[in-house]
């Protein structure tokens, strides 16, 4: 790189600081962040502080699953149901993961009043490892999805949960009889990300799903995968589900060659 940078007094020469400038433009990633003798300067050593110092809150933020109700309520979705894990608080969530695979009781005689018919599909939204992605990112996420369900992709059965990993959804699917389950949860954030929300499609919901069964759509925000984009790849991998009967690593997602399901 040293050899691309020097001048060499020819006229294509970039100097260093605007070749690192214009490649930040492409990524989030820190590069190119020089260093002061043998410590980074002062400026990207406080912005490396300030997102880890992000990362770490998102992760012990608070879930207010009632206020996010509220928040789908006003936005023409229905009542949504509301459970929550067997984790007790956000710090045995955080140091139990079996305990937010699972349902407390109150949640499985709660979710056994919406059984008089199987769903379709049940849509989860849930806190995860960062309860602020699915507070700012679930409404217009389903907002942008909406369109597609209307269609004739199939009609939705909504779940908001709280102190829930990924395998929470197969319990609520096979509790709700869901032909599928969506779970839209806060990923793990990252030193660039604090608020991803994930897209988890299982078919066939039940206990015991492992990973390689469902796909994910990941880093949902506007600074990554957009919302219309996500919810085209949503709706392109409902479809195919429901073709194939099959989810994972056998349901491919070729929506980027697919016409747009949102399109009239």
């Amino acid at each position: 790189m040293a050899e691309l940078t020097r001048g060499r007094g020819g006229p294509d020469d970039v100097p260093e600081a605007d070749l690192w400038a214009r490649l930040r433009q492409f990524t989030p990633a820190r590069i190119g962040l020089g260093r002061v003798g043998g410590s980074l300067p002062t400026t990207a050593l406080l912005k490396f502080e300030l997102a880890h110092a992000q990362a770490r809150d998102a992760v012990q933020a608070p879930f207010d699953a009632e206020a996010l109700a509220v928040e789908l309520r006003g936005a023409g979705f229905g009542e949504p149901a509301i459970v929550r894990s067997q984790a007790g608080d956000r710090m045995e969530y955080l140091l139990r993961p079996d305990l937010g695979r699972a349902l407390d009781a109150p949640s499985c005689t709660q979710l056994s009043r919406l059984t008089a018919r199987p769903c379709e599909l049940a849509v989860v939204v849930a806190d995860g490892l960062s309860a602020i992605a699915p507070a700012r990112h679930a409404v217009p996420l389903l907002k942008e999805l909406r369109g597609g369900l209307e269609a004739g992709v199939p009609e939705a059965t909504l779940v908001v949960a709280k102190y829930a990993r990924v395998a929470l959804g197969d319990e609520i699917g096979e509790r709700l009889k869901a032909q599928l389950v969506a779970v839209l949860i806060g990923e793990r954030p990252g030193l660039s990300s604090p608020d991803s929300l994930g897209m988890y499609l299982t078919w066939a919901p039940r206990v015991g799903r492992t990973d390689a069964e469902r796909n994910c759509i990941s880093n949902i925000r506007p600074q990554g995968l957009g919302y219309a984009e996500a919810a085209q790849r949503l709706l392109y991998l409902l479809g195919e589900a429901r073709r194939l009967g099959l989810s994972g690593v056998a349901l491919k997602d070729d929506s980027a060659a697919a016409p747009s399901a949102l399109k009239p």
